[in-house]
């Protein structure tokens, strides 16, 4: 891994995103060494290919700057790469910014797939006691969510071969929730014809890890991730390649089939008396 210095390490989006609530995002690396076959970044818009990994070394103290003039609203880490992978455990990049968000009360939502995101529970709790949350939000200063797109490990092998096994990741959100921090299940992308017909158990996983919220959202292939994926299917699942040619026409699967998968979704929040995000998104909003 490289260790870069950098000039800037927050970027403002254009609006709050209505699901995850960042008006900002923060990304301690670049790559990553999970390589997820579904990955965005894989798309060609975000510079380095995902197994390019840099350390973004300055990253705090840059942000420290930055931070002395903006306006408050959510940081998310994680948006284009893993904030917890391996080297964090030495470098402790992501635990400094997590710092700095608290000295200057940013509320903050992590996405993450690793176990070491419970190291800094105590970070989380303090951060959310500390937090100016925008007037129009009442949920925690602090969310932590981790995703998942199996939970048949071997095929969560196959899709995210360098991240760990689902069932770590449940056991993530479960200890998350008993340290008194505010953790939910993403399941997120959900694969057609691959893992989607594993939605009831995934949202059953979520309310037994006691998950204080899920997301579901199915795959889109922009950019140039949609032919490396299709090299992907050739590959591995070859008689798939024609479903999913008549399913994805662009980037996103046919309207039918997300409204499909979104009834049952809606119908298993209602029967396991779970949320759409934190801050239990309307369906007509998902």
């Amino acid at each position: 891994m490289k260790l870069v210095r950098v000039k800037s390490v927050l970027n403002r989006h254009k609006k709050r995103d209505k699901w995850f609530l960042d008006e900002y995002s923060v990304n301690p690396y670049t790559g990553c060494s999970f390589s997820c076959i579904y990955c965005y970044t894989r798309g060609g818009t975000y510079g380095r290919p995902p197994h390019e990994l840099a350390a973004k070394v300055n990253a705090p103290e840059v942000l420290d700057r930055q931070l002395r003039s903006a306006k408050k609203g959510f940081v998310a880490l994680g948006t284009s790469t893993e904030p917890y992978m391996g080297v964090e455990g030495e470098l402790e990049i992501t635990r400094r910014i997590l710092n700095v968000l608290s000295f200057y009360r940013f509320p903050v939502h992590v996405l993450t797939k690793s176990k070491l995101v419970l190291r800094d529970a105590d970070i989380f709790r303090e951060i959310a006691g500390r937090a100016e949350l925008p007037p129009d939000l009442e949920v925690s200063g602090s969310l932590v969510t981790v995703s998942l797109s199996s939970l048949d490990e071997e095929l969560a092998s196959v899709l995210e071969p360098g991240a760990p096994p689902p069932s770590e990741r449940l056991e993530v959100v479960s200890q998350l929730r008993s340290m008194g921090v505010e953790a939910g299940l993403a399941f997120i992308p959900v694969i057609p014809f691959l893992t989607d017909g594993e939605l009831e158990d995934v949202m059953r996983a979520a309310r037994m890890a006691n998950s204080s919220y899920v997301f579901v959202g199915a795959l889109t292939l922009p950019g140039d991730l949609k032919a490396s994926f299709m090299r992907f299917l050739r590959l591995r699942y070859p008689e798939l390649v024609p479903r999913y040619r008549d399913l994805f026409r662009g980037s996103y699967p046919s309207k039918e089939y997300q409204n499909d998968l979104y009834d049952r979704v809606a119908g298993l929040i209602d029967e396991l008396g779970l949320k759409f995000g934190p801050h239990d998104l309307p369906r007509d909003e998902w």
